[in-house]
């Protein structure tokens, strides 16, 4: 049985930590974000960004969602990466990094100087913060078409993907990770001006394959 190490309240609904074994759940509104047993498929969120790339010196990355601090944490271990950004909205999961069992994950990736931890909503930022990034990996729903907040539904919208779009400096890519494919949201990226737009998988042990969604930002 799981052990729910803690439960809060805050503006987007109820966020949970639960221990299953040696594993640390995160559960929000009741719906399973993710895990500590694999991270198979978050660490691929950044190896295909940057692999997208190609040789581009420094570039550098916005990682939307802390989550358990996979993709952080695999980002902080590759030196290739410049300036490193990382958007959560939960100070809930902030301080389960900053002060509890998920530093064992994220904390050399939190005080490495290439890092920066921003404690604001993804879509809000993505649409009017100023500067730019090369890469865009976001990971704040199970996809594209099952997110957990209603409001997270604009970021997968045209104007959404727009905004993405003039956050990524030319070239850029945007990296989004989902628990299924979705050929809708490959035909949305497409629409929007995306180009080389495909799908990497990740295996899973049953059922349809974990994916990360990628498209480039023409020059």
């Amino acid at each position: 049985m799981p052990q729910t190490l803690d439960r809060r309240e805050g503006p987007f609904g109820e966020v949970v930590l639960r221990q299953r074994g040696e594993h640390f759940e995160i559960i929000a509104n009741g719906t399973f974000l993710m895990d500590t047993s694999d991270g198979r498929s978050e660490r691929l969120l950044i190896d295909a960004a940057l692999r997208a790339l190609g040789a581009r010196r420094s570039p550098a990355v916005l990682i939307g969602g802390l989550g358990v601090g996979f993709s952080l944490a695999h980002a902080a271990a590759e030196p290739a990466w410049g300036r490193i950004a990382v958007v959560e909205r939960e100070q809930a999961i902030i301080d389960w990094h900053r002060e509890g069992p998920l530093d064992a994950i994220s904390g050399a990736a939190l005080a490495d100087p290439r890092t920066a931890l921003l404690h604001t909503d993804l879509v809000s930022y993505v649409r009017a913060a100023p500067g730019t990034y090369d890469a865009l990996c976001l990971d704040i729903d199970n996809g594209p078409d099952w997110t957990v907040t209603e409001s997270n539904d604009s970021l997968y919208s045209p104007a959404g993907l727009a905004a993405c779009a003039a956050r990524l400096n030319p070239g850029g890519v945007l990296a989004v990770w989902s628990a299924k494919p979705s050929a809708a949201f490959e035909e949305s990226l497409r629409n929007a001006g995306f180009s080389g737009v495909r799908t990497e998988e990740v295996p899973v042990a049953r059922g349809v394959p974990d994916v990360v969604h990628l498209g480039v930002r023409p020059a």
